[in-house]
């Protein structure tokens, strides 16, 4: 088990449902398939713990932009509640993000590079049903794999949302 996750059967429903590995991964997986299509490289390893913050957490979710040319710092000065609580999400979540990076990677959805970067996506027969919660956060994940790309590098987002790798 990873530092920080407690096992199955002490997680609650709500828990166990939103931050389960292959949802994770699946979140993972559609940022690395959308980040590589638009880009032509593959996603950086640290991305997805962005990713599962700005996605899993609703108010966030509905707040992001429509379209990926609206930068990044931009979007923070105009969302400064998202912004100070980002921190803190992405930090509970980091334990859940391992899990479902670990989960993506043993089952072969996604693969690391040499250079530490990641390649795959969402296996056909483990797309989610398009309805609901799941479909908004599948495709906000592909939405911010796009969003990505629009970054010089890695430090910068990580930066510029206030955490570390």
């Amino acid at each position: 088990m990873l530092h920080g996750v407690s096992s199955w059967t002490e997680r609650s429903p709500a828990v166990a449902a939103m931050l389960n590995p292959a949802l994770l991964a699946v979140v993972a997986g559609a940022a690395t398939e959308e980040y590589t299509r638009l880009s032509g490289e593959p996603l950086h390893y640290a991305y997805p713990y962005l990713v599962a913050p700005l996605v899993l957490h609703h108010d966030t979710r509905q707040a992001l932009p429509r379209r990926t040319d609206s930068h990044l710092a931009t979007w923070l000065l105009r969302n400064p509640v998202i912004a100070a609580g980002f921190p803190e999400r992405a930090k509970s979540l980091t334990p859940a993000v391992t899990e479902g990076l670990r989960f993506a990677l043993a089952h072969g959805s996604l693969s690391l590079t040499d250079s530490g970067h990641l390649i795959g996506g969402i296996a056909d027969n483990a797309r989610p049903a398009k309805v609901g919660d799941i479909a908004a956060i599948v495709a906000k994940s592909g939405f911010v794999g796009r969003w990505l790309t629009k970054l010089d590098k890695p430090a910068t987002a990580f930066a510029l949302l206030g955490v570390r790798p």
